[in-house]
């Protein structure tokens, strides 16, 4: 079983974009178009297929909003910081 950040280590992995409420971490992105924010979730989609460790988007036109947790640990994990850092490098290469 994957463990569970502790509250102090989840705020040392948290990136500048990201927020934290609980046992969850979020991210807004507002892309240049909705074909655009289609292409990133693909992207993440992929990214998060080969992880096994899926996200919750909400996709509202161009605005993207990615939520991580670990559900079957009950927290956060290393498993949500890695697919958000593999988030952040997919948004970055726009």
């Amino acid at each position: 079983m994957t463990e569970i950040l502790s509250d102090s280590e989840a705020d040392e992995r948290l990136g500048t974009h990201w927020t934290r409420s609980g046992a969850v971490i979020s991210r807004e992105a507002e892309l240049a178009s909705f074909m655009q924010a289609i292409e990133v979730v693909d992207r993440v989609a992929v990214l998060a297929e080969a992880a096994d460790h899926h996200p919750d988007i909400d996709i509202r036109w161009r605005t993207l909003t990615f939520r991580l947790s670990t559900h079957s640990a009950g927290g956060l994990t290393a498993k949500d910081f890695d697919l958000a850092q593999q988030i952040d490098e997919v948004l970055a290469a726009l």
